[in-house]
């Protein structure tokens, strides 16, 4: 009786320890402090894993922080509770958004259109524009453009917000501001991130930098403060303050190499409503600013303000409607060829703030047609502060892409150059040059467009050189007097400079002695890929299946391995169901194709067997896939066996 007694007051307490923890996650969460939230609602998940309204409010809370465990939480939640709140489809829509699931994200805001009361005309043109985002974002990933994205790392992004990188002529200096706990005072915002402060640090290696410091001087207020741009040599910095509900400030450098007390950069640019971003021409006589001032509905629009031949500000002006949108357009900065860029939240957005370019006809004295710069440059996600390095020849950006630190964090952007590809082709037997062979380079631009490349060894020295595309995996096929020896691959790392050179031998089985070519016995199988979470075969896969199923026709000796793999999203569980079930499609198909399932195993290895790091989408990508190896024949082993015997 007392045993029983204990039980129930223990079982009694721990449903009151979780009610009171649901009540306090649910107070920041009606505050929008999801970080202050999320560990209340994971002690009430703790003590109840299936509460369906807690994995809901979790699951919106993680949005920021972690996509895969926001979609993972509010899946749970519909799963349990198919109707736990009149907003889960919107939710669910969001969240298949940014995790790229474009369809779904579309079917879901389309079943929460018809929910919504038709007096309710501003949330249905919300839903409408996330479903054109999700269309903008499903054809600009599509066509990705051949750009390598790279965190700053972790000596400057942290698990809160990092953006508004800027940096110094020589390369070396980068301010930036955080939200970190380090920002002046520790003072907490409303949202559970510090208050803005801008922060510097300086290079010691090209992909190191110093542990980052509190701007030493007057910038940092009690405020938000945010870095903007150097100008006038690097004396002079533009920055943001949160006062006058914010403004955009001038600070200049002083004898110590200190930050003096800012000063307000002009009443014509400063007005009492919210000035965000600027950018201050290297002459100093052109200032583009992004405000609210002038809107009709509160949004931020692009304007432009030019100094009078006496030195004093004149009258700002617009950018114009083909700039200007009815939503947020912000963070102007213009490159030394004269094209704008700056941050959207209109035109053909992907979604939240994309990066636009725009070039100015000074013939017809307006604005071309801003394009969008597409993937991987911009995400689903909030991708702003675009900056271009003092040359052109790299640029910084703050994103919430899958894969950082925590919140927003700075990145910087390269074009994928050429490479200098140079080498010989050797017999593979003793190492003797081959002269005369044929070497094409066949691979993929990032919006899978075909490319190829070819030379030819020299008669001298076997030797080749060839400029290709860096970045990639390339079929490479070796060829003599029309007859292919053997085709091999080879993957060229990324590289950022059209100076670079790799060097890459080639060894292959060559009988001369009678003009006959021996290739090696290797059959040229290529991956076949998958969309997001889906073993259904493309149809450009069936394609490849065909060929694979042609070799084993023609080759009625040889067996294949078939191998299914996933990038790294979901648990380490499901990802190898998941490769399992990818290499079933591709082993059903060839079975359907007259192949013997007595030549076919299949394997998975699931996220375990990357063949690129899982950072980006287009990374991803790759690593969604199957991949066919011909298992080694039993007379094959039988043979190397005894060349070891022999030896």
């Amino acid at each position: 009786m007392l045993l029983a007694l204990s039980c129930l007051l223990a079982g009694s307490a721990s449903g009151q320890s979780a009610r009171k923890q649901l009540r306090t996650a649910n107070k920041f969460f009606n505050k929008e402090n999801y970080r202050a939230a999320l560990p209340y609602y994971e002690e009430a998940l703790a003590a109840d894993a299936n509460n369906a309204k807690a994995l809901y409010r979790a699951g919106i809370s993680y949005l920021t922080f972690d996509k895969e465990k926001s979609a993972d939480y509010l899946y749970r939640a519909q799963q349990l509770k198919p109707k736990v709140d009149s907003d889960i489809e919107y939710w669910l829509g969001r969240v298949d958004h940014i995790n790229y699931r474009f369809d779904r994200a579309v079917e879901h805001f389309q079943a929460y259109q018809k929910e919504i009361p038709k007096r309710n005309v501003e949330r249905r043109e919300e839903v409408a524009q996330l479903i054109q985002h999700a269309k903008n974002a499903k054809r600009e990933t599509a066509n990705p453009k051949d750009v390598f994205v790279r965190n700053l790392g972790g000596s400057v992004n942290t698990a809160f917000s990092e953006h508004s990188p800027v940096i110094s002529s020589d390369y070396n200096y980068l301010l930036f501001t955080s939200r970190s706990e380090a920002a002046t005072g520790g003072k907490e915002a409303r949202d559970g991130e510090y208050f803005e402060d801008i922060f510097e640090t300086t290079r010691l290696g090209e992909d190191e930098w110093e542990k980052p410091r509190i701007v030493p001087g007057a910038l940092n207020s009690p405020g938000h403060d945010a870095s903007i741009q150097l100008f006038d040599n690097d004396t002079k910095l533009l920055l943001y303050q949160s006062i006058n509900n914010g403004d955009i400030m001038v600070s200049e450098r002083q004898p110590d190499g200190a930050w003096g007390t800012p000063r307000s950069i002009s009443e014509k640019v400063n007005t009492p409503d919210f000035e965000s971003d600027a950018y201050i021409t290297p002459d100093g006589k052109t200032l583009f600013f992004s405000t609210s001032h002038y809107s009709e509905n509160g949004d931020l629009d692009l304007y432009m303000i030019q100094q009078n031949n006496n030195g004093n500000w004149g009258t700002p002006k617009s950018l114009g409607k083909t700039i200007n949108t009815p939503f947020d357009d912000d963070s102007p900065y213009l490159g030394s060829e004269g094209t704008l860029y700056f941050a959207s939240r209109g035109h053909n957005s992907m979604g939240g703030y994309d990066i636009f370019s725009a070039k100015y006809d000074s013939v017809a004295r307006r604005w071309a047609r801003p394009v969008n710069l597409g993937s991987p440059i911009n995400t689903p996600d909030d991708d702003t502060y675009y900056r271009l390095a003092p040359d052109g020849s790299y640029a910084y950006l703050s994103s919430y892409r899958i894969g950082g630190f925590g919140e927003k964090d700075i990145y910087t952007i390269n074009y994928i150059r050429n490479a200098s590809l140079n080498g010989q082709v050797f017999t593979k037997a003793d190492s003797i040059p081959i002269p005369g062979v044929e070497l094409i380079f066949n691979g993929l631009q990032a919006d899978k467009r075909p490319i190829s490349y070819r030379d030819v060894t020299r008669p001298d020295s076997g030797a080749y050189v060839v400029q290709v595309l860096s970045g990639r995996k390339y079929q490479v096929q070796l060829s003599r007097d029309n007859q292919v020896i053997e085709t091999q691959e080879f993957e060229v790392p990324v590289v950022l400079s059209d100076t670079a050179a790799i060097t890459q031998n080639f060894y292959i089985d060559f009988v001369d002695t009678t003009g006959v070519l021996v290739a090696s016995g290797t059959f040229a199988m290529k991956p076949v890929y998958f969309d997001l979470d889906e073993y259904v075969l493309r149809p450009e896969s069936t394609q490849e299946l065909d060929s694979i199923a042609r070799i084993m026709k023609a080759n009625p000796n040889i067996n294949i391995s078939i191998e299914g793999h996933t990038d790294a999203r979901a648990t380490d569980e499901y990802n190898m169901t998941l490769g399992q079930n990818r290499a079933d499609a591709a082993y059903d198909y060839l079975v359907s194709q007259g192949i013997s399932p007595k030549r076919l195993v299949t394997v998975t290895y699931g996220e375990r067997r990357p063949v690129a790091p899982n950072t980006s989408e287009e990374n991803m990508q790759l690593n969604r896939r199957t991949e066919f190896k011909v298992l080694p024949r039993a007379d094959d082993a039988n043979q190397a066996t005894d060349q070891t015997t022999n030896q």
